[in-house]
């Protein structure tokens, strides 16, 4: 049997009840994106690739 997936919320995360989150977990060298309120859609991605994307996300903050 496969191991469960440790997943682990935004830090951006409210915490409480209803606070829809990104989830993030790791799979040996492929991570896995995911939305509190659609556990069952995974994203997929390489470590540079979620580098990328944090990084965008980062620099185009309100």
């Amino acid at each position: 049997m496969a191991q469960p997936l440790n997943w682990q919320k935004s830090s951006f995360s409210g915490g409480g009840p209803g606070n829809e989150c990104v989830e993030l977990a790791a799979v040996n060298d492929e991570r896995l994106l995911r939305e509190s309120d659609e556990p069952d859609r995974i994203l997929p991605v390489t470590h540079d690739a979620l580098g990328a994307l944090l990084h965008h996300l980062r620099a185009n903050r309100p």
